[in-house]
């Protein structure tokens, strides 16, 4: 194996992303390495590409971004023994700390000295991945490397859409990007009654048909009302899944819940917004905010509904390989995509 190989790094405080040629990661006792085969482009990699507000403050210079992947072990470090060279695995990204309350006692999802692959340490966007062996998700033959490399966003879909109870439960997600659409399918798969998601671009309302059924509601020309009456609901829905970022398409949501209603939050809108806090109240709303995935109980349950036939290999639009990045970048750009991989073979 050379001790060099290609990666996308962010090496310099400005717009887009570079080609380059970084040593190979040095592993330690607890780490192994991992030969990327595949790798998503994420909602996040956009604004590292944008290198807008949120990056600059965030994002180190230089650094090798991404965090969506799938791959195989290639070198173990010398304390791990529970997993194999040539295993195929995905990963959580998030790296956790071992001293907050929360991390000690088990929920490293809440843990505050969380940092990124590919955020704030360096990612997956390269020819190998330094990863600690506790991150590392193995991966069934079920599960191919394409899909693998789809899981974190897969992940944030099943925490947020598991967030509450969906059994016969009438579904409203705000925001059909690949998440949405996503989350769409997690819901309809466990069990909900009606699931509309509602959107104001043409393009990812149609790639939601495409992925699961789902009741697709473009907000520019359709009154959700008159929706909701077509499917016979009479107070209201029971569960939101907010994953927009769009203040209106809150509101909007909070309108259409019914009393006691359910709001996950995983959509993150830009700055400070207005909320209407008399409306939650009144109605007396439950919020949930959503980060990540809960770490490993998504993973458990997603790998086990993906054995169990949740299909969402159709939000997958488009493959390239990865020399031709900035091609991906700029169809992730347009809105006219769902969610697109990159072959690193």
């Amino acid at each position: 194996m050379s001790n060099e190989m290609k990666a996308l790094a962010k090496t310099a405080p400005a717009p887009g992303l570079d080609m380059i040629r970084a040593p190979v990661p040095e592993i330690g006792p607890d780490d192994v390495l991992i030969r990327v085969k595949k790798t998503g482009i994420c909602g996040t990699d956009i604004h590292i590409w944008d290198w807008d507000d949120w990056a600059a403050r965030t994002v180190p210079v230089p650094l090798i971004t991404g965090h969506e992947f799938a791959g195989e072990i290639v070198e173990l470090g010398k304390n791990v023994d529970d997993l194999h060279l040539g295993q195929r695995v995905s990963g959580e990204g998030h790296l956790i700390g071992k001293h907050s309350r929360q991390s000690r006692s088990g929920r490293f999802h809440l843990d505050p000295e969380t940092r990124g692959i590919g955020v704030n340490e360096q990612g997956a966007f390269a020819e190998y991945l330094r990863l600690p062996a506790f991150n590392a998700i193995p991966l069934p033959d079920a599960i191919d490397d394409e899909i693998g490399a789809i899981l974190d966003p897969l992940g944030n879909a099943v925490h947020t859409a598991l967030s509450f109870d969906l059994v016969g439960e009438d579904v409203l997600i705000t925001g059909a990007g690949p998440i949405g659409i996503m989350a769409a399918a997690v819901a309809q798969h466990v069990g909900a009654r009606h699931v509309v998601i509602t959107d104001v671009n043409p393009d990812r309302l149609a790639l939601a048909e495409q992925v699961t059924d789902v009741v697709p509601v473009n907000v520019a020309e359709e009154d959700l009302r008159e929706v909701m009456a077509g499917l016979k609901m009479k107070e209201g829905f029971d569960v939101g899944l907010e994953m927009s970022g769009n203040q209106r398409a809150l509101d909007q949501m909070v309108e259409a819940m019914v009393m006691g209603g359910r709001i996950a939050l995983l959509g993150i809108p830009p700055g400070k917004s207005p909320v209407d806090w008399s409306r939650i109240v009144f109605k007396a709303i439950t919020l949930k905010g959503v980060y990540g995935r809960e770490i490993f109980e998504t993973w458990y349950k997603m790998i086990a509904m993906l054995e169990d036939g949740l299909d969402i290999r159709r939000v997958i639009t488009h493959r390239m390989h990865v020399d031709d990045f900035r091609r991906g970048f700029e169809t992730m750009k347009s809105g006219k995509s769902g969610k697109i991989v990159l072959d690193w073979e």
